[in-house]
């Protein structure tokens, strides 16, 4: 294959065959940061930790992916992509394992600060090499489908990992996680083809590579609306499972289906969203998705005393609005620079990503306290906080300008 063109050599096949291969690594990659969420009342337990604990093993994984792509974007269009791919892949993989053999606080905290520093980058080569490959009219469609690995690790890696941390022990679901991520490596080494194209602009100095990414205000743009995208997300989402299971009548065993009905729903609904982003502006998608989520957001935060049927039906509209206002937020991000940047500002845009969702999560474990029986408290202040952070983002996406 000529790498210099290999966006227009693959085949139809080779291009679906590319996707998928996408979308399981990031099927593992998003297993390993989110099982840690509806593992939390375990880890409360165990560890004997505090919700602002818990949020620090959390944010610890973001910022250090933050940390890791943001020096990813002075070097990440110096690569070949699929070389870079395959070696943070294979740092990730043994940086779950180190979490799957922890039995300390202190040891899971330095795990997972390795698996961020890894994990952090995977998604920015995984969009670049989508923005690489595949043409601009297909890019939100090929999106949707590498992003459908949410939706899969919510129905199949999230609740098949709580149902084996409830059988066994929560160190287990990372342990059988580095057996996937072994046989999804040796997939990605032959299916993943040489992505140089990149390699034929002049490369410059780290400082005056950031330098001329943060020159560009279009840039900037992407970069705020992404970063507020996760922020508010995750000023609530790590606090969902020990927020149920503290405040209502539901236990860990119930779990499994909040994250099976959420992720199910999702498989239809993301390629819908995909092809609404194709067809209409992306700012207006975007806005729409941000304004229905303000519901799910406000509903579960408020961790109302109703049946298992009416939580299941939170949690699917849950992760229909917010999980789908990624994909135009991600479409608008690609098309924001010009192909030469691509690399580097995906890997910055996730490093802004990662920050974000990191002192979120540390923000609000910081609001949140236990009560004297046991229960989460002032949940529902970060469900008004995220809301506002929703509306701020409505903003900045509509001063995003498409470019390619």
């Amino acid at each position: 294959m000529n790498s210099s063109n290999s966006s227009v050599l693959l085949s139809p096949a080779r291009e679906r065959a590319l996707l998928y291969t996408l979308m399981a690594l990031q099927f593992t990659v998003i297993v390993d940061f989110m099982i840690m969420m509806p593992l939390s009342a375990q880890l409360m337990d165990a560890f004997a930790i505090q919700p602002a604990g818990f949020g620090l093993l959390v944010s610890s994984y973001s910022i250090a992916a933050g940390v890791s792509a943001l020096l990813a974007s002075a070097f990440a269009d110096r690569f070949d992509r699929r070389h870079s791919l395959l070696l943070c892949y294979f740092g990730l993989t043994v940086a779950t394992l180190a979490c799957g053999l922890a039995d300390s606080f202190h040891w899971l905290l330095v795990a997972r600060i390795l698996a961020g520093f890894f994990g952090g980058v995977m998604s920015a080569v995984a969009l670049a090499i989508v923005g690489d490959v595949i043409p601009a009219q297909r890019r939100g469609h090929a999106m949707g489908i590498v992003m459908l690995a949410f939706s899969l690790a919510a129905i199949a890696g999230v609740p098949l990992g709580l149902f084996i941390a409830n059988h066994y022990h929560w160190q287990t679901p990372f342990l059988f996680l580095v057996v996937l991520c072994s046989l999804v490596f040796v997939l990605s080494w032959f299916v993943v083809p040489p992505v140089r194209s990149h390699l034929q602009q002049t490369q410059v100095a780290m400082w005056q590579s950031y330098k001329e990414l943060l020159s560009v205000p279009n840039h900037w743009w992407g970069f705020i609306t992404s970063s507020l995208v996760l922020f508010g997300g995750f000023m609530v989402i790590p606090y969902i499972a020990p927020a149920l299971v503290a405040n209502t009548e539901l236990g860990n065993e119930d779990l499994p289906y909040i994250y099976l009905v959420g992720g199910a729903v999702t498989l239809f609904t993301r390629p819908y969203i995909a092809r609404l982003t194709d067809t209409y502006r992306h700012s207006r998608v975007f806005a729409g998705l941000v304004l229905l989520s303000f519901i799910p957001i406000i509903l579960v935060t408020h961790t109302l005393q109703v049946g298992l049927f009416w939580h299941l039906l939170m949690a699917a509209l849950f992760f229909i609005f917010v999980s789908g206002r990624f994909i135009p937020c991600s479409a608008m991000v690609t098309a924001s620079c010009e192909p030469r940047f691509r690399g580097r500002v995906m890997a910055f845009n996730s490093a802004m990503q990662n920050l974000g969702s990191g002192l979120a999560a540390f923000i609000a474990g910081l609001i949140l306290v236990k009560g004297d029986a046991g229960e989460i408290l002032h949940y529902d202040w970060v469900g008004y906080c995220a809301c506002v952070v929703g509306l701020l983002t409505i903003w900045t996406a509509a001063k995003i300008k498409a470019i390619s």
